[in-house]
């Protein structure tokens, strides 16, 4: 028999992430939880407007080195003068009442310290991934938000986006048999001069920025830690471009269940994420896997097909990942991505890049 995503509409994806995100389910309240924004570049503009259609979040100040940009924000969202901050007037934010939580969209290795300085303003933090750059900086910041105490919660949107949620549901019930073994890949060609290039504010290459949407997907959908990692590196276009970082990342892991996984990731090339899960009874894949929209899940198990296109638009990821934080803080729930699922990330990059022969 066939199924198909059209008879699957927007409110059977919304009782499907409810039922792997416990918070959402949690009883509503009319008071929102207002978000500083702190960096206002690409996806902070997308998050902005997931928030606006948020139930239970409001946009309430902003952070930028940009003046200008920032007034031009905050008119947009209602934003008053007086909660406009730079990065150095910054801890003033705990004294505005508007702001219970902070959105960290800035370079990868700013992300620590505007945690942990969120944390000491009395914040809670919703910081993108990847956490940190190392695991010293992700295990200061799960410190200092336990300290204060404010909630941590990393911004996974994957995990929450119904589509993904749909395949693991498969999996977990047994649809695809036994789980024998992952691939994943997710890349795109970077141009010269972007920030993601310069290892001071990123940290490393590809595998930061998306190469761990493969790495974190292997570990969701297994459910399992890997117990052996293989990594290797290399830069192909001698440009310029990967004078500081890799240029390619390749890696291998194996689960204590006995699953394989093969991922890669690139900065040289359009390689779009996907994710493809081989099971004795059958197999899964999304493709494209990763992307804000458009997700796609395909498959085939014990006589049934599906083809599955997501049902969810631009914006949507994130405003379920909004909904879900502002739900935990609102309810104080654990959120489903906490500070230790970032570390556990970070942990498993530092051994990828210790196994290519490079220190992080």
């Amino acid at each position: 028999m066939t199924l198909t995503r059209r008879d699957f509409g927007r409110l059977g994806a919304l009782s499907l992430a409810a039922r792997f995100t416990p918070a959402l389910n949690a009883q509503s309240s009319p008071r929102k939880i207002g978000y500083a924004v702190i960096g206002l570049g690409r996806i902070a503009d997308i998050f902005m407007r997931g928030v606006q259609l948020a139930s239970n979040s409001a946009i309430t100040a902003l952070v930028s080195g940009h003046r200008d940009k920032a007034d031009r924000i905050a008119a947009q969202y209602s934003v008053p003068s007086g909660s406009i901050y730079n990065y150095e007037s910054f801890d003033e934010i705990a004294r505005n009442p508007a702001v219970d939580a902070v959105y960290v969209a800035l370079p990868n290795s700013m992300h620590a310290d505007f945690t942990i300085r969120a944390a000491k303003a009395g914040k809670h933090v919703l910081c993108e991934k990847p956490m940190s750059v190392t695991v010293a900086e992700a295990e200061a910041m799960i410190a200092a938000c336990k300290a204060a105490p404010v909630k941590l919660m990393i911004a996974y949107r994957c995990q929450y986006e119904p589509t993904l949620l749909r395949a693991v549901k498969l999996i977990r019930d047994g649809s695809l048999g036994k789980i024998q073994s992952i691939e994943s890949a997710f890349g795109f060609n970077e141009v010269a001069g972007e920030w993601r290039l310069n290892k001071k504010l990123a940290g490393g290459g590809p595998l930061y920025d998306v190469g761990i949407y493969s790495l974190n997907a292997c570990r969701f959908f297994t459910g399992e830690e890997p117990s052996a990692i293989s990594g290797y590196t290399s830069v192909i276009d001698h440009d310029g471009r990967f004078d500081e970082v890799e240029e390619n990342v390749v890696w291998n892991m194996k689960f204590p269940s006995g699953i394989v996984a093969s991922c890669a990731t690139t900065y040289g090339a359009q390689m779009d994420g996907y994710l493809r899960i081989q099971g004795s009874k059958g197999s899964l894949e999304l493709d494209p896997a990763f992307n804000y929209d458009g997700v796609h899940l395909r498959g085939r198990y014990s006589g049934t097909r599906i083809d599955e296109p997501s049902a969810s638009h631009h914006p949507y990821q994130f405003q379920i990942e909004a909904d879900h934080f502002s739900n935990c803080v609102l309810n104080n729930v654990e959120p489903k991505t906490p500070g230790e699922e970032g570390l556990r990330d970070m942990r498993h990059i530092t051994e990828i890049y210790r196994s290519a022969g490079i220190s992080i």
